[in-house]
């Protein structure tokens, strides 16, 4: 996967192009999903922000802030198959109580 540092004005960090090869991301994914987001939000760190973009069953996530230039900087990136993403957002929604009551019920039934 041929790369570029500087890809349509959006800086990519050593970081950020390691984990595009890593996870067989394209770059123009990447840098699509920061131009025309289908949702963002504020990240932990200040003056950062997610940005998240569904490609057919997978939903890109891009991690980026402005620097003193005002181009954004990638920082990661990464994917997950929707399946996986709306599994995980289950798990993590079901109520303290629910999660006890599975958890007794598995220790019982084994």
């Amino acid at each position: 996967m041929s790369m570029q540092r500087i890809y349509n004005n959006v800086v990519f960090t050593n970081h950020a192009m390691e984990r595009l090869e890593q996870r067989n991301i394209k770059q123009g994914d990447a840098w699509a999903t920061i131009s025309n987001p289908d949702s963002c939000r504020e990240a932990q760190r200040k003056g950062s922000w997610v940005f998240y973009r569904t490609w057919g069953n997978r939903k890109v996530e891009v991690v980026a802030s402005k620097n003193e230039k005002k181009q954004w900087v990638v920082m990661s990136v990464w994917d997950k198959q929707i399946g996986d993403w709306q599994k995980s957002k289950s798990k993590m929604s079901d109520p303290i109580w629910k999660k006890i009551l599975k958890e007794l019920a598995g220790i019982f039934i084994r």
